[in-house]
Formats: structure tokens, sequence, C-alpha cells
């Protein structure tokens, strides 16, 4: 068994990973509905040595860790991964929430003072380590990576993908390809228009519009920003969480058009998902904000430079729903923030600073 391996175990089953600077000391967490559950992983390879002061000064440290945001309950399991148990088995003695795992053995040990499970853990440790340990040589050398419990690394990488984004923006370059072979027949059925929305009730054209683009470079400017922000924001948010703010930021855009035409009696026809992507700019926005100021290689004062050169734009051009701008930024902020407060895995996800320092 490898710490790589256990680290897929553990992130395919909820926990969220907290390096620090020393390689051998991680720790994993899962909020549960009364408290967090912590799992403390201590790569115990041969030549390192921690002291019975040291190890309870790091349990302490890592409880302090979750106090100091709040939780008030917090329950922490010590694994130490090492082959030499007997060494393992001196620095657990007085702490009955430690177990040892071999990893040559692919085995749990678990010594008579110590708990006999810790919220269903044991089973799945000992499940995972049985399915390591009946890998046969021949399928480990098959296996692409030579993991033979790579199905893990698989299963959490497909998770992390962008694929929403990514959906995304194909969805538009290939509406804006069959448009280039149809002519005006997808404008004619699909692009935004509040005389048809009010006159012939055709509502579905707030969502239509949205995928809909004149000219290459609209597109081509839409798609480059919506493909690097938005990988990243959907990352932080999660899959289900950046559509509901794609589409939320887009269908805001088209309301704030459809005000200000009314306002001005200027009906025109309009097309483009640049209220949605100006919403995930928003979201950009309110994420970096929640990071204290840097996130991503981004800092509050470039994303709203970047907004703000945006609309400059927008209000400079004669040919731009400056209107749907405004909806999709301010919708996107605003929603991310009620996903950061409503859903505890969005803040988890978050990439945060070392603890020992």
């Amino acid at each position: 068994m490898t710490f790589e391996q256990l680290e897929y175990l553990l992130m395919d089953h909820g926990f969220y990973k907290i390096p620090s600077n020393l390689s051998e000391f991680t720790f994993f967490f899962r909020e549960e509905n009364t408290h967090v559950n912590v799992l403390h992983v201590i790569d115990y390879k041969q030549g390192l040595y921690i002291s019975q002061d040291q190890y309870d000064h790091l349990k302490e440290t890592i409880r302090n860790f979750f106090v100091q945001k709040g939780v008030k309950e917090v329950h922490i399991l010590s694994l130490l991964i090492t082959a030499d148990t007997e060494k393992a088995k001196l620095l657990c003695k007085d702490d009955v929430f430690c177990w040892v795992i071999d990893p040559q053995e692919n085995r749990l040990l678990i010594h008579e003072n110590q708990v006999a499970d810790f919220y269903g853990m044991k089973d799945l440790l000992e499940n995972f380590l049985f399915k390591l340990s009946t890998v046969s040589f021949e399928e480990q050398k098959l296996s692409t990576d030579s993991d033979p419990y790579s199905s893990f690394s698989f299963k959490r990488d497909w998770k992390q993908l962008p694929w929403i984004n990514v959906l995304f923006v194909l969805i538009n370059v290939i509406l804006f390809i069959i448009c280039t072979f149809t002519g005006d027949l997808l404008y004619n059925i699909g692009a935004f228009s509040v005389l048809n929305l009010i006159r012939d009730g055709e509502w579905y054209r707030i969502l239509t519009s949205m995928f809909l683009h004149w000219d290459i470079g609209h597109l081509v400017s839409n798609m480059l920003v919506l493909y690097y922000i938005g990988n990243a924001v959907e990352k932080q948010m999660g899959h289900l969480q950046y559509a509901f703010t794609y589409f939320l930021s887009g269908i805001s855009g088209a309301i704030f058009s459809m005000g200000y035409e009314m306002l001005t009696h200027d009906y025109v026809s309009s097309a483009g998902a640049s209220g949605a992507v100006f919403g995930i700019e928003g979201a950009l926005l309110m994420l970096v904000c929640l990071h204290r100021g840097k996130w991503a290689d981004m800092t509050v004062g470039k994303v709203i430079f970047t907004i703000a050169f945006s609309l400059y734009c927008g209000f400079t051009s004669s040919s731009v729903n400056n209107a749907a701008h405004i909806g999709g930024v301010l919708m996107g902020f605003v929603v991310t923030g009620i996903f950061w407060l409503l859903i505890p895995g969005i803040r988890n996800n978050q990439k945060r600073g070392n603890l020992f320092r």
C-alpha cells in the first residue's frame, strides 16, 4: 500500500485533504452533522523519529485548527503508516485513537487499548487493504500506472474535472458551426427578443440565446474567458452549483436586458453567452473575496480590473448588450456567496494554507 492509494480512498469517501510543510504529516477531515472527523495520517518512514511530546502537540494543533474555525466537537484518529510496527506501537501506547497500517503486509493493526472502530473506518480500511493484498502481480503489471487501486485515482480525478464548463464551451462552438451552415435559422427561432417573449410567449429564448453568437470574434472572446475562468470556478463550486450559476447569470442578464429595452423602448435582437460569462466572472470575484483577497493566482484588484475593463469596452461600443453584462455579473457574485454559506463542501474545496508553520 502507498500513501497515494490511501489518499484516493479517503477523498473518494468524502474526506478533504489538508497538507503541511512536512510531507510525512497530512490530515484529512469530513464534516458530519454535529462534528468533524479527522484522520491524522503519519507516513512513519524509516529514519523518522517523533517524540511523544511532538506527537501530542501535532494532535492538539489539529484540534485547535478546527476550534478556531468555530467547530465545537472534533474527533481525531491517528493512522501511522509503517512497517516498523513496534516503533509505532510505542508512539501509540497512550493514545486510544491511534491505529497502525503495515504497508508491506497490507494489514490494519488495532491494539487492545485502542478503540475498536472509528465511525465505520475499520471496515473501510480493512476492505481496502484486503483488496490490495489480493491483487495479483500480473494484474498490477496490466494496470496503467502499476497501481492496483488506481480506480480511486480515476474516480477522484473524474469528479474534479470541470466537465460542465467544457460541455458549455462545446455546445456554444457546435451551435455556431451549425449556424454557419443554416444561415439565420437558429437566430430567428432562438435569439433573445423582448417582443417575441412578450407577444408570442417564447420565453425559451432566454435560455437558447445564451448559446448563440453572431460572429466568430464574439464566440472566441466569450469562450476563451469562459474556459479559463470557468474551469477554476467549477472545481471550487462543484458541478451542479456551477451549472446553476451559469444559467442563473444568463437569465439575470436577460432580465436586465429586458428591463432596459422596455425603459428605453429600444428593442433589438441579441444573442451571446456574455451574461453567463460575466456571471462566472462575478463568481470568481466572490471566491477571491472569500479567500481573503487571493485565490487561483488572482487578486481582488485583478478581477475587478478585468470586469471593469470589459464593462468599459461594452459601454464604448454601440453593439454590445451592457445591461446583460451587469445583470450577469451581479447574479454570479450574489449566488456564489449564497452557495458558499449554504453548502459546506464548497468551503472545504478551497486550497487551504499550510497548518504547520
